[in-house]
């Protein structure tokens, strides 16, 4: 997590402060529960309510108890205890650690997510909002990189659409599912402390009590969070590398907006790079990095082992800051992209009428020529298109194999472009609904 990659709002769930404010939440709820259930006094938990609800947390006062103890929840326990005097004897009654990390982990990555489901919200809107501008925009749909057959870019991000759409419902399914609390104290068996408690703190924290927590909460839920935050970076790669081809100068149909005073490089004052989608694909890498030590975090040793931590630590912070950062430069450039129609139409216009090679092969067919010669005769006329820079309307005008099955305007009326858009509706339908 670093500042350049790193914004306000989400790097601050992830800060020391909020983290200890967490802390004293769940330990401040524990202790309402268990004075309701007469297991601590209840002034005690009031006070400890009133001081730490008053109390800046010393961050570090806490670090200098740590480096003396060498244990970070006992650091904290004893600086709150610095703060509420003797009643704080009764704070932590029966919890262990991992009650209030693991409670604050998911509590942080809970936030997280609402912030990043937030994010995604924006890219939508940019995305459909750019879509609808450009849904009869012709363009040539490439596959393996060369011209294939007549698209509309509005289809290129409707499909771009499609995938954030089915991102957030993910996210949102991840979410629920990190959403738990345990406070189930040593190796989870509530010997030392009602489940009762646990219930009031999940209900406190918005969380669902876990159901097994084995002192730590189960990380299989933490890994398949991670993996989602890794597969919605592999969409913001796929969508950047797009805009990187498109940007490319021998295609240059649309380009990252290129503000007034911005410069390109530090040798040639003429570039204009695609330097915003190279970052978000170097970001999306990170992201998906950080899925792989969630998976492995999920073997633990027995009840519990702390083999999970030092990779949380980093993990937590790094995989949402950078993916919130992401989603939000994503948007920019989608919202802020400069798109080129005439280029568009130009390149489809480039090898020579070649993109409409299907619907003649299709027509020879229909008209009696087996596959194999129809397929003979539109790949040799197209050959010399490709070849000899010639139009492929006028080779096979010229074919008389073709002649024979086909006449001129049937020829020619498989050279309509508008044959290409004419389910573009339907298929926005399918996406973005009645619109």
């Amino acid at each position: 997590m670093i500042p350049r990659y790193s914004r306000p709002e989400m790097a601050d769930i992830w800060s020391p402060e909020s983290k200890f404010r967490i802390w004293f939440e769940i330990e401040a709820h524990a202790m309402t529960a268990m004075a309701e259930l007469g297991t601590v006094p209840k002034k005690a938990a009031e006070t400890v309510w009133k001081k730490g609800r008053e109390a800046e947390f010393n961050v570090d006062r806490i670090d200098e108890i740590e480096r003396e103890v060498k244990h970070d929840v006992i650091a904290f326990l004893t600086h709150l205890s610095e703060i509420v005097g003797p009643e704080a004897r009764f704070v932590h009654q029966g919890m262990t650690s991992s009650d209030v990390l693991d409670t604050c982990f998911n509590v942080q990555l809970v936030k997280a997510a609402d912030l990043l489901l937030a994010d995604l919200d924006g890219l939508l809107a940019a995305i459909k909002r750019r879509a609808m501008e450009h849904k009869d925009t012709l363009t040539i749909g490439r596959s393996h990189g060369i011209h294939a057959e007549p698209v509309t870019f509005g289809l290129k991000l409707a499909q771009a659409y499609a995938e954030f759409d089915r991102a957030r419902e993910r996210l949102i399914i991840a979410r629920k599912d990190i959403a738990t609390c345990a406070i189930s104290g040593a190796v989870g068996t509530f010997a030392n402390i009602d489940p009762r408690v646990e219930a009031h703190v999940a209900e406190q924290m918005g969380l669902e009590a876990e159901p097994v927590s084995t002192q730590v909460i189960p990380r299989d839920r933490h890994a398949m969070f991670f993996a989602t935050l890794g597969v919605i970076a592999s969409s913001v790669e796929r969508l950047a590398t797009e805009v990187r081809h498109l940007q490319r100068t021998e295609v240059l149909e649309a380009e990252e907006y290129f503000s007034p005073g911005q410069k390109g490089s530090s040798a040639m004052p003429h570039k204009r790079n695609p330097i915003l989608t190279e970052n978000l694909t170097g970001l999306a890498r990170m992201v998906r990095s950080y899925a792989l030590p969630a998976m492995e975090n999920v073997a633990l040793w027995h009840e519990r082992d702390i083999s999970h931590s030092s990779v949380e630590r980093m993990i937590g912070p790094d995989a949402t800051v950078t993916l919130d950062f992401a989603l939000a430069r994503l948007t920019g450039v989608i919202d802020k992209l400069m798109i080129y129609p005439d280029r568009m139409k130009a390149n489809l216009d480039r090898l020579g009428g070649l993109v409409h090679s299907q619907r003649v092969l299709l027509a020879l067919t229909q008209a009696g020529v087996s596959r194999e010669d129809a397929y003979s005769m539109v790949q040799r006329n197209a050959m010399r298109v490709w070849e000899a820079d010639a139009d492929f309307l006028t080779e096979l005008l010229a074919d008389g194999d073709v002649r024979a099955a086909l006449s001129e305007d049937e020829i020619r009326e498989k050279f309509d472009l508008g044959y290409h858009t004419k389910h573009v509706d339907t298929i926005f339908q399918r996406v973005f609904g009645d619109v």
